[in-house]
């Protein structure tokens, strides 16, 4: 795929995203960023806004298959990844995949799951894989989870680990549309049309082809200074009890990279860490003495650190 070509290509996927996800350019950019790094994405908003549209319409730009898992306090880890079934016929066990098995999953109301439903993402969003009975099953390529979960403060929610937050790349709000992308949303909405207008902008061998482009974006040595600062800073901050891990650190580089990509470079620059930080951070500290933060907290802190810190030149 040529440069003009894939420069096209993404601005394409962006117009599509956009029939359906009004006046919110940043959430449809940084989503089409996290897909292109082979990256998982977190929605945590309110209900209504349109987080499942998001991921649907997502899968529908590209081709994906996709799969929604509701969340709720009885279902099981098997109820996700699949379970053995006897075959009669055969006189075996044969596996029957569950609705892990998809190119884009949306785990919704994903902190409304027991602890231990949750903990059967991990390997899947780590690995690229699940393990069954002893069994591997690979998932299919590519493979991205967009979960959404609500505010702590909503009942019947169960908080997700520290480790289970680090797997995830950026986390997002979609927040409220502003007044005029509201009526429109309302003018041109009916049970029939929720996707009208998406088209298919890119197949999966193109979405794999642009997730290798993506990790081979050059990243200057003076960047990765630059990112290594950063994330010291926060381990460093009495801001914080608890600051960005390795795995936070190689995030910032590969979704900096897709972000380079997604705007038709080859190279990063200072902005593209700088941008995504909020995003991307944000959910990997946690402040002192107020474990899940005061609303904003974090990410004031976080930019004071973005501001601060200096940019190589």
């Amino acid at each position: 795929m040529g440069q003009p070509e894939l420069t096209n290509k993404i601005e394409e996927l962006k117009t599509s995203l956009g029939q359906v996800i009004k006046g919110k350019p940043e959430v449809i950019n940084t989503s089409i960023i996290a897909l292109f790094s082979g990256s998982h994405v977190l929605i945590e908003d309110v209900p209504g806004v349109g987080k499942t549209t998001l991921a649907n319409t997502l899968a529908r730009s590209t081709n994906l298959s996709f799969k929604r898992i509701q969340f709720t306090s009885d279902l099981l880890p098997s109820d996700i990844v699949g379970v053995p079934v006897y075959d009669r016929l055969k006189g075996e066990f044969e596996f029957k995949p569950g609705p892990l098995f998809a190119n884009i999953v949306l785990a919704d109301e994903i902190n409304r799951g027991t602890p231990k439903t949750q903990s059967a993402l991990l390997e899947a969003m780590n690995e690229g894989r699940v393990t069954v009975d002893g069994h591997t099953y690979e998932l299919p390529k590519p493979f991205m989870v967009i979960a959404t979960q609500n505010p702590y403060e909503y009942k019947g929610t169960y908080p997700l680990p520290e480790n289970q937050l680090d797997r995830f790349a950026v986390r997002i709000s979609i927040g409220y549309p502003d007044r005029q992308s509201e009526k429109l949303i309302m003018s041109q909405y009916s049970s029939g049309n929720a996707w009208e207008g998406v088209s298919q902008v890119l197949t999966s061998e193109e979405i794999l082809e642009l997730q290798k482009l993506s990790g081979s974006v050059s990243v200057d040595d003076s960047l990765l200074d630059y990112i290594l600062a950063i994330i010291t800073q926060t381990r460093e901050s009495r801001e914080f009890d608890l600051g960005v891990s390795p795995r936070g650190a190689i995030a910032l580089k590969t979704v900096s990279q897709a972000k380079a990509l997604s705007e038709g470079r080859d190279y990063c620059i200072p902005d593209d860490i700088k941008q995504i930080g909020i995003p991307l951070l944000a959910h990997r500290v946690f402040l002192k003495n107020e474990r899940f933060g005061v609303q904003g907290a974090a990410e004031e802190a976080l930019n004071d650190i973005l501001q601060n810190v200096k940019v190589p030149l």
